[in-house]
Order: C-alpha cells, then structure tokens, then sequence
C-alpha cells in the first residue's frame, strides 16, 4: 500500500466535491487479494453506519453476480454459520469501531480469512500485525462521507473474487463528478420541490437493487440534516406499509427505482398515483438499471441533497452530538 498523507479535516462540501478522488484512491491503491471464491462458502461484511453501508450496497449490485451467499453485519456477533471457510471484510473508518472490532476478534479465533479496510485505529495495527490483507483510507473525512474509499474498495475485492470486472466501471463514473453542478442541480431541485414541508419526515421508497442506497440517502438525511428518514422496499412494503396510505400525510416521500422490474415499475406507478390523489408530495429518482454508474450517481444526487436539506433546516453538518454522547456513555459500562 502507499503511504497515506495525512489531510486537515475537511468539511462535508468540500469531502463531497472530492468524492471522486475517494474513487480514483482506491483504485491507485487497491491490490489484488489473491483469493478464490472456491475457498469459500459464504462472505460476511462487517460494518457500521457510514462504513457499514459499503457492505449492503455491494451486497444488492453482487445479488446476481456471487456464487456465494454474502451477508452484512452491524453487530458485535458474527452469523452461527461463520467457519474457517468463511470469508470477513472488516469496515471501520476511524478503525476503532468497537462491534467491528469485535468481529475481528472472534473471526480472527474461528480461523476464517480476513480482509481489512480502515484509515488507522486498533483495526489497522491488528490486521497489520496479524499480516491479513489491509487496505488503507486516507485520514480527515467524516466516517459518512467516506463512502467512496469502502465501497469501492468493496466492489473491487469482490470483483477479483467472482472474476467481474469492476474497474472500468468504476473508472467510468468519472463523468457523474465532471458534470458536478448537473447533479447538484438536480439535489437542489429535488429540494425545492419541498418547499415549506423541510421540516416533515422522509419517507425513502425503493426496489430491492437500490434498497441499500436508499439506508444511505437516510442515514445522510439523519445525520446531516437532522431529520427523520425511513426506507420502505417494494415490493414487500405494498403488502404492509402500503395499508397507511391514507389521507394527507405528514411525510415527504421520495422513490428511488432502478427500473429493473417491469412488475416494480407498476407498483411504483400506483404508489405515487395513490399518495398524489390524497395531496402527498412525491418525488421519483428513475435510474437507467443498477449499474455501478447509475447506484453512484444516486449516491451522489441524494448526498447532496441532505447538504442542501441540512443548510435549509439550519443543522450542523459537522457534529453529531447524540453519537458522541452515546459512545462516551458506554465507556462507562
């Protein structure tokens, strides 16, 4: 791996305007891990929040792809299955995630492969000392908008193992970041197809291929902008959720649809027709497929959004003062 400079933090904007250089980082840096699908029976990806959500994403755009069952797990226990023919990715920004940490020790002691992504931490110096595969983050961003580095690395070391190529895909959304202001003025847009309601809940509708983007789109929008955000996944949520619907409803709702099932794309159709009738405001983000290039651009479009979401409620972007607390009282447990 190359020597990691480190870099002053940096605020979401500028981190966000940079996303691309996460992507291109990681493909300067990756290395090829030399294992084979073969010598697996299944993969587990552990993680946390933003550098949890690398995992299900991977997950959703490997679905059919993988020859092997993968699984993403934010806890401090791996699955009963996980055996020595079980491949752990470990995800920690800051390295110091004390459930990720607790899955390495315990696939650590089981025997399984192991594979590290992190910027530094007790992650980092273990997977260094143990000699696992580790591949390094640079340091100065917040965890959540970091995506960049872990998911690509992500899709990188699970291309090498199922023998898809996803470099050159990856090397082709360097045009979603030379058209910037494009997607950024489609965030913007987005938003002010809101106007007055910024203060309500969103509700994130998605099909199963962008189910994961839409957990990130969330997890933005609580984060930066401080404010409730749900995801519902058809179509399982049309035989619940869908019993809700009634009325005008204090929610914004927003569809993210990869266009990949004909089937879906009528769900989502009657969806929006329903919510619309009743004075609800919708918002569709369509996507050509679930390609590398289209899930990015998503992630870039509803990032941006929680920016301009966050500055419009007047939240601080930089601080997440809840989670700080929590993890100091935990400390005193």
């Amino acid at each position: 791996m190359s020597e990691i400079k480190q870099m002053e933090v940096i605020t979401h904007e500028f981190s966000l305007e940079q996303f691309n250089s996460q992507i291109q980082f990681a493909i300067a840096n990756y290395k090829a891990h030399g294992l084979s699908a073969n010598s697996f029976d299944n993969i587990v990806i552990g993680g946390l929040g933003g550098s949890g959500i690398g995992g299900r994403i991977a997950k959703a755009y490997f679905a059919d792809k993988s020859s092997l069952p993968i699984e993403v797990y934010s806890d401090y226990n791996l699955p009963k299955y996980t055996s020595v023919k079980s491949l752990v990715i470990l995800c920690s920004y800051s390295g110091s995630t004390e459930e990720t940490l607790a899955l390495y020790e315990q696939a650590k002691a089981i025997g399984c492969s192991i594979i590290c992504i992190s910027s530094g931490g007790e992650l980092y110096q273990n997977a260094t000392q143990d000699q696992y595969p580790l591949y390094v983050i640079e340091t100065g961003y917040q965890p959540r908008m970091a995506l960049g580095f872990s998911l690509s690395y992500l899709l990188l070391i699970l291309g090498d193992l199922f023998g898809v190529e996803t470099k050159k895909e990856l090397e082709n959304n360097q045009a979603i970041y030379n058209n910037r202001a494009e997607y950024q003025k489609l965030a913007m847009d987005i938003l002010n197809i809101f106007e007055g309601k910024e203060n309500t809940k969103f509700a994130v509708v998605t099909d199963n291929a962008t189910e994961a983007v839409g957990i990130r789109f969330c997890q933005q929008i609580q984060e930066n902008a401080k404010s409730e955000a749900f995801v519902n996944v058809l179509p399982e949520a049309n035989h619940n959720v869908f019993e809700t619907y009634y009325g005008e409803l204090p929610t914004n709702f927003i569809f993210i649809n990869s266009n990949t099932n004909s089937r879906n794309n009528g769900r989502f159709a009657y969806l929006k027709q329903l919510l619309e009738k009743q004075n609800n405001t919708v918002v569709e983000i369509n996507l050509k497929d679930a390609s590398i290039f289209e899930l990015y651009k998503a992630i870039y479009i509803t990032d941006w959004f929680s920016i301009y979401l966050s500055d419009k409620r007047g939240s601080d972007k930089m601080h997440v003062p809840n989670i700080m607390g929590l993890k100091n009282f935990l400390k005193t447990f």
